[in-house]
């Protein structure tokens, strides 16, 4: 045994530590200080900029009693529950679709892959033209009063941004469930048609079972994604009508760097980075027990 650990620890070259020694400075130069520093923060009054001086908890509790900062957790957790069930029922539904024997397959992929090539700012800016412009127009013209007006600028503003976001994520989370159904031998579909299955137990029992590490990947990776939803509101809402898009990030940016609020939204940046790896690792001991009775 200790022979074998001198040979992998001689196989390590020094210059894989010299490659990988840059980004990690890097990392700590440009997320952890800053990361610290945020932290230290939240325990001052420091308004960013003058003066500070450490308050405790204050800026926590804080947090608890204001209704702004609860309405923007609610509205979070919503947009992130909704996006995240819609994303992954329909780009499971097009790797399946992708998955079989239809033609263009390669153009089709190309064009739902699309959307996730672009910017998200870039996107944000041309559906706030199609949602403020084009589709009123369209729907005035077709004298369909629910198409007539701006959906950003309702209380529905929340459902444009959806439908934005479930349209770029698609292309991601669509190639990681066609990465998964490539993976499958196509030996276990021909023994399992022999048995008379129908095409939904193939899906139940077979597919699925065999794409959970892939399914895994897929739901944290948009939880923690949606979570921290922030460009596609800037460039759409800017957090609008009201406050009713405001999402956590988006008051974290305007109430910390425009509000003078920047100990107290560095104690809520705190907390949300709390609730997104305590989310993420109770998704991963879940779904991780579920993928070992699946198989």
């Amino acid at each position: 045994m200790d022979t074998l650990r001198k040979r992998t620890k001689s196989k390590i070259s020094p210059t894989l530590y010299i490659a990988v020694a840059p980004m990690i400075i890097l990392f700590f130069v440009f997320h952890t200080i800053p990361f610290l520093r945020g932290v230290f923060y939240s325990f001052t009054d420091w308004p960013g900029y003058g003066a500070w001086h450490f308050v405790g908890l204050r800026n926590y509790l804080y947090m608890f009693s204001n209704s702004q900062i609860g309405d923007a957790y609610w509205f979070t957790f919503k947009f992130a529950l909704v996006a995240t069930i819609l994303v992954n029922l329909i780009s499971l539904a097009l790797a399946v679709g992708l998955n079989s024997r239809i033609k263009f397959q390669n153009t089709m992929k190309a064009l739902y892959f699309l959307p996730y090539m672009l910017g998200t700012l870039i996107v944000g800016f041309i559906f706030n033209f199609i949602f403020g412009t084009l589709i009123p127009q369209f729907g005035q013209a077709l004298n369909i009063g629910w198409l007539s007006s701006n959906i950003l600028g309702t209380d529905h503003a929340w459902i444009g941004i959806l439908i934005v976001t479930i349209w770029q994520g698609l292309a991601f989370n669509t190639l990681i469930y066609l990465s998964g159904l490539q993976s499958i031998s196509t030996e276990i579909y021909e023994a399992a048609e022999l048995d008379g299955t129908t095409p939904w137990q193939k899906f139940w029992r077979i597919t699925f079972p065999l794409i959970a590490p892939f399914f895994t990947i897929n739901l944290v990776l948009s939880v923690k994604g949606y979570l921290m939803v922030f460009d596609q509101i800037m460039a759409m809402t800017s957090g609008g009508p009201g406050n009713s898009t405001t999402s956590i990030s988006v008051l974290i940016y305007t109430q910390g760097f425009q509000g003078s609020q920047f100990a107290i939204q560095s104690a809520n940046a705190v907390v949300l980075f709390i609730v997104v790896a305590a989310i993420s690792l109770f998704q991963l001991r879940i779904l991780n027990k579920r993928e070992e009775r699946l198989q």
